[in-house]
């Protein structure tokens, strides 16, 4: 059985155009190598997994190939390539600085450059995860690095450069490589399917691509995987079940629910999607992706921000026609409001469906603003049909209450603000006119609950009764009931109650007081100084309206009245008595002296 080596190393590049996604650079070692004009130092930098330390092995087998190719590319067939790739180079050296990171390694080092190569022109030291050397071991570097002999060239890699000191960079030609594209990330795993006689769908390669977030190394090793896990039958379905990746027809079967306005199938998606297993935050940050793309499809010009295979780029081509732009931008701002708030919701899962059942709602058209700035966050109704007319439901719960002559309703009215008081009629009874109001129907059988009917808006237009406020005002919740202790008590909390949650000094100060009952109409409030009773006058209207609706009596009143002060009696000890005593009556100490009286 042939030995099995995976495709990050069996596909790893021998020059370099077989580099993937990191032209530029290479083409600058090969002009490099061309005109002989070689640096003493190179840094090379980026993320893992995009060719560094690949390409510092190119860049030494190019250097001292004996027969280099045109345009700077080793030959691979003589002594000194052909020793390069069987390991046994006396001219290259690899140092790895993540175990190797002492002084005495780099002195070590320092002293191997002091031996000139015994084959070929350079002694190339590569020097892999360089950021990894101690603070001691660069010091000891620095001066080797500077000026080295005409024979040694220094190649180091290191993924984070921030950590590299700028003595050692400034002494270095820096070379920044990218990440991988999607695109060639795909490419290169088609090329590495079709030699090895695997099927693969461009949708799964593409899912593999964006998994490896930019790293060729991961997206082979990931490659391999798949291949294990679907025996060389590479699907966009197995890909995602394997990678535990949500797949991306939730989303366009969720945006057609969005335009459909289906709430309810809405939430029962993201059950299902719960019930998987996924977050979710992951959820959301998906669909916010989403809509990204779908913004991004709707114009030939940004087409190219859209990193996939084509069949998926037509998939959403398709569905963003079917979007209007207001619909794009409302969704995309909700998605991005939600999984901020996600992380600091304590029910997250109502934080997700908050967001889908207004994303449902966000392409029926609105007076809010459809530039995507700020859509309304509001929640309608999920089935119209359920909504019922405010003046219909009024009329339903108080059916023939007043009935009005048309006559009558035409005369105007002389005070809009004047309230009658009638009897709730019975519709067996015979009607009793009111004089200049309206005919009601009075039954002695009735109880005589008093009810106030207000003529203020009477025989307004219709659009001045939908404006009005919904809210019931104090005629209608009014009355003249008696108070007593325990409402006034409840009434007085229920005014602290409602005091906003900034004025929480106030609302303690408040809660040690209590009004007391002077009559049926009247309170009295003892406060204990002048500026606790300022405040309180300050919020009386406030407190009227709360206690007055509370109470059920328009007619309540609140006073307020400083305690009285007592006068504070000093307490005497018995000698202190004594001299007092003696200051009021002479006798009393003629007394002490001859009876020889004592206080203990």
């Amino acid at each position: 059985m042939e030995e099995y080596i995976v495709s990050a190393l069996k596909y790893r590049p021998l020059n370099f155009d077989s580099v993937v996604g990191q032209r530029s650079l290479t083409t600058t070692l090969k002009n490099a190598i061309s005109s002989g004009k070689l640096a003493h130092a190179y840094l090379f930098c980026g993320p893992r997994g995009v060719g560094k330390t690949t390409c510092a092995r190119i860049f030494a087998k190019a250097i001292n190939c004996f027969d280099p190719q045109e345009g700077g590319e080793p030959c691979g067939k003589c002594e000194s390539c052909q020793a390069f790739d069987q390991q046994r180079s006396m001219n290259i050296h690899e140092l790895d600085a993540a175990s190797n990171n002492s002084v005495d390694d780099i002195r070590e080092l320092c002293n191997q450059v002091l031996i000139p190569p015994q084959t070929g022109k350079y002694k190339v030291f590569i020097i892999d995860e360089v950021h990894m050397l101690s603070q001691s071991a660069f010091n000891a570097f620095l001066k080797t690095l500077e000026e080295p002999p005409s024979y040694v060239i220094f190649i180091l890699c290191t993924t984070e450069k921030h950590k590299i000191l700028p003595t050692i960079l400034s002494r270095c030609q820096v070379y920044d490589f990218q990440r991988m594209t999607t695109k060639n990330t795909i490419d290169h795993l088609m090329y590495v399917a079709e030699k090895e006689g695997y099927k693969a769908e461009p949708e799964a390669l593409s899912l593999i691509a964006e998994k490896a977030d930019g790293g060729m190394r991961d997206a082979l090793s990931i490659f391999d995987q798949m291949v294990s896990f679907s025996g060389g039958n590479l699907t966009y379905e197995n890909v995602c079940q394997n990678l535990n990746v949500l797949s991306q027809e939730y989303y366009f079967k969720l945006v057609d629910y969005f335009l459909e306005g289906k709430v309810s199938d809405c939430l029962l998606l993201l059950n299902e999607v719960l019930q998987k297993g996924f977050d979710g935050g992951n959820f959301i940050a998906g669909l916010a992706t989403h809509m990204r793309n779908l913004l991004v499809s709707r114009d030939a010009v940004t087409l190219p921000l859209l990193e996939m295979s084509e069949k998926m780029r037509s998939r959403y081509q398709e569905q963003a026609q079917r979007c209007p732009i207001h619909f794009v931008y409302k969704v995309l701002k909700l998605s991005n409001d939600c999984d901020q708030a996600y992380r600091t919701s304590r029910n997250k899962r109502l934080q997700v469906e908050i967001c889908l059942i207004q994303s449902a709602q966000a392409s029926e058209p609105d007076n809010s603003d459809a530039s995507g700035h700020g859509p309304a966050q509001t929640i309608k109704p999920i089935k119209k049909e359920a909504q019922t007319n405010y003046k219909e439901a009024q009329v339903q719960s108080a059916p023939q209450q007043v009935s009005v002559p048309k006559a009558e309703a035409a005369k105007p009215v002389e005070k809009p603000s004047q309230v009658a008081q009638v009897n709730v009629p019975n519709s067996e009874s015979k009607p009793a006119i009111l004089p200049d109001k309206a005919q009601v129907v009075s039954d002695p059988a009735a109880p005589k609950k008093l009810t106030k009917v207000s003529f203020k808006h009477f025989g307004a237009s219709k659009k001045e009764e939908e404006a009005a406020p919904t809210a019931p005002s104090m005629e209608a919740t009014g009355g003249s009931e008696p108070i007593n202790s325990e409402k006034l008590t409840a009434a007085w909390f229920a005014f602290i109650d409602s005091l906003p949650h900034e004025s929480v000094a106030l609302a303690k100060r408040l809660k040690s007081l209590q009004p007391i009952v002077k009559d049926e109409n009247n309170a009295l409030l003892t406060v204990s100084n002048p500026q606790v009773q300022q405040t309180v006058e300050s919020q009386m209207p406030q407190i009227l309206a709360v206690m007055r609706n509370h109470l059920r009596n328009d007619g309540f009143l609140l006073e307020t009245q400083l305690e009285e002060m007592q006068e504070v009696v000093k307490s005497y000890s018995p000698q202190e008595m004594l001299k007092v005593l003696k200051k009021q009556n002479a006798d009393v100490g003629e007394l002490v002296s001859k009876l020889q009286l004592t206080f203990e």
